[in-house]
């Protein structure tokens, strides 16, 4: 990619998140990821050229530095900052523009800082495109799989329902959407394939932003909600249209032909062969050093609709190097939950104005290199009182929520069991997957990444507690209505 000759015609429009917007080149296996900022600042930037360089060269070093370091270096990709001609950028804000969600128009891209972060495109991985067929690529937004622990919270039911099942009618009564997702991510993270089976399931039923399947680079399947609006998730239409799309795929799974191939089954299958590459520790099986969490008696969410008697012994624990286990360890650095993590903040906060010019010793910014890592880690085990005791723990905090928010890519491309490429034994994470479906199982090569791992902001820490008040308490009144009801029903029930 020579970045002197850039023409926006050979980018098209890929996606956006909240702070970035992301376009993919036509051919080559790279995407572009720009920053944004409200349109009224569209005349005004937020920030110079220089800092927008360093906002995106500190995303590079969190990836590379710590991330990487927690959740595994074959899983990362953090990509490098590059500068882009200032004219390149402007016409391709242009170009995209049409394309761009309604809802996410409150917010610009930046056009003129002239820099972005390459990375590779994850959707169309260029290891896999020896293949003649398109690879299958699906983006999980996995979030919290674990309860918090019942000494740090005000409220007895966070310790019984997960923060994504309740958040779920938060978002409901708020109209993010206009229905709930029934997923639940501690039947994902559980280790049981038949919960983990359940929970993708309903992934699919109900995407909203956390679950995508990419065919060719091309998205197949997603909420048509997006946000705001819409008809509330996927129809039977757009389900049958992902049946088309990844019935070739599994035709000969239990020796069954194209015409005999039901829905269920494909779905089935799919699933299946998804499970085992979450699953997979690393070897050519799904097998390893388990851990086994069911001591801790916080892996069941009592909003999961997975039946509840097969529940209580469905918990079996993560191959250890798996990727869901490597996200869920680093996720339980928040071991105090936003509301035993809040005074320490707090206490960091006062800190900082009163010597507002430690802010760069803290590392509350940056640099985020050995140092900062080194800081999280060794952490005392109780709260001596002191600065550095707070800043560790929030620092650990911080990195939890990054691991909470990020995105899990799978990508999936069958080959015949004659085949063999040589490029599959030598290349990692490239590995073959053997998905024991049947007597003749389909084979995948497969890769497992893990994106979207952006450094969350100290400030962001006041707006979470506020945030977790208000699903709280939304749950709360929708449990008490729902009691209510039942009251009546019972009042007025004729004997």
């Amino acid at each position: 990619m020579e970045l002197d000759k850039m023409d926006e015609n050979d980018w098209r429009y890929h996606g956006e998140g909240n702070k970035s917007l992301v376009v993919s080149h036509v051919q080559l296996s790279k995407v572009l990821r720009l920053l944004k900022y409200p349109a009224e600042d569209s005349e005004n930037p937020p920030q110079t050229a220089e800092q927008a360089f360093r906002q995106i060269q500190n995303i590079v070093d969190f990836s590379s530095n710590v991330m990487s370091r927690l959740l595994g270096d074959k899983f990362i990709h953090s990509g490098e900052v590059v500068k882009l001609p200032l004219e390149f950028v402007r016409q391709l804000s242009i170009k995209v523009q049409p394309q761009r969600p309604a809802w996410r128009c409150d917010k610009v891209m930046d056009i003129y800082s002239s820099c972005a972060l390459c990375l590779p495109n994850l959707t169309a991985p260029s290891l896999l495109q020896h293949s003649h067929t398109p690879p299958l690529c699906v983006e999980i937004k996995p979030k919290c799989g674990f309860l918090p622990s019942a000494k740090h919270i005000s409220r007895d039911i966070k310790s019984k329902v997960c923060r994504f099942c309740m958040h779920q009618h938060y978002k409901v009564s708020s109209g993010r959407w206009k229905r709930r997702s029934l997923y639940c991510p501690l039947d994902l993270f559980s280790g049981s394939r038949a919960r983990m089976h359940f929970a993708v399931r309903q992934l699919i039923e109900e995407p909203q932003n956390n679950f995508k399947i990419f065919k060719g680079g091309q998205c197949i399947y997603s909420s048509k909600e997006g946000g705001h609006g819409g008809s509330g998730g996927e129809d039977a239409s757009d389900l049958n249209s992902l049946l088309y799309h990844l019935r070739p795929y599994f035709l000969y799974a239990n020796n069954r032909i194209h015409a005999h191939v039901s829905g269920k089954a494909v779905l089935s299958d799919f699933i299946q062969v998804l499970v085992n590459a979450l699953l997979n520790s690393g070897g050519g099986g799904s097998g390893g050093v388990m851990t086994d969490r069911r001591e801790e008696g916080r892996t069941f969410c009592e909003a999961s609709l997975f039946n509840k008697e097969r529940n209580r012994h469905g918990s079996q624990g993560l191959p250890n190097d798996s990727v869901l286990s490597r996200i869920l360890n680093t996720q339980m650095l928040d071991n105090l939950n936003i509301e035993g993590l809040y005074p320490l903040y707090r206490r960091v906060e006062q800190h900082l104005r009163d010597f507002p010019k430690e802010r760069n010793a803290l590392q509350v910014d940056g640099p985020y290199n050995e140092a900062f890592l080194d800081h999280l880690q060794k952490c005392p085990a109780e709260d001596d009182g002191s600065l550095d005791f707070a800043v560790s723990k929030v620092h650990q905090y911080r990195v939890a929520m990054t691991a909470k928010d990020c995105s899990i890519m799978v990508a999936l491309v069958p080959s015949a069991d004659d085949e063999h490429d040589e490029d599959q034994d030598m290349l990692c994470p490239q590995r073959r997957l053997r998905d024991f479906l049947s007597s003749r199982p389909p084979t995948f090569s497969y890769s497992v990444s893990i994106l979207d791992l952006d450094p969350k902001p100290l400030d962001s820490i006041p707006l979470q507690l506020s945030l977790d008040h208000k699903i709280v308490s939304c749950y709360t009144r929708t449990l008490d209505a729902a009691v209510d009801r039942d009251d009546r029903t019972l009042l007025f029930r004729p004997v």
